[in-house]
């Protein structure tokens, strides 16, 4: 199998479970909105915490904050997608053609890095200190997703040799 198949089924792999995050997000928002809850309220942080300030308890900004991290995985995907599509349409394509379609797809690897970095692994993990959970801690979720797009990123850029 082509090294450029191989690549072009990894990335449309991660638009798929991209769709996956999505739909299970918008399908079973109750579930994941109570996870944002108990997040941004520090509800399960260690006791007598100095940093309990940083809570937010407003529901209007839970569901806000879990808006936006719908519509980055949304955003992500799309790009994802159509990165999928370009190299697809250039899969036969001389090497320096097929490393132009990479492009959108790179873009859509890194802006689903950022959001797993940025909201979960500092944001939720670092601010609002989700390490301290034992019960509403998904940083090892979250370094699996950004490892995961990180190794796709990192393969998918190796320059083609022919």
């Amino acid at each position: 199998m082509s090294l450029r198949y191989c690549k072009i089924a990894l990335v449309a792999t991660n638009a798929f479970f991209l769709f996956l995050v999505v739909f299970n997000n918008l399908t079973d928002y109750g579930s994941n909105l109570l996870f944002v809850e108990n997040v941004l309220n520090m509800s399960t942080t260690f006791e007598g915490n100095n940093a309990m300030w940083r809570a937010v308890e407003t529901p209007f900004i839970h569901h806000l904050f879990y808006a936006s991290i719908i519509l980055w995985e949304l955003f992500a995907l799309i790009v994802i997608a159509i990165g999928t599509v370009k190299l697809w349409h250039t899969r036969e394509a001389a090497a320096a053609t097929f490393e132009k379609a990479k492009g959108w797809a790179a873009a859509g690897l890194t802006i689903s890095m950022l959001q797993w970095y940025i909201a979960f692994i500092a944001v939720g993990g670092e601010w609002f200190l989700m390490w301290q959970s034992d019960s509403w801690n998904g940083q090892d979720a979250a370094m699996r997703m950004f490892l995961m797009m990180g190794l796709s990123l990192i393969f998918l850029t190796q320059r083609e040799s022919t």
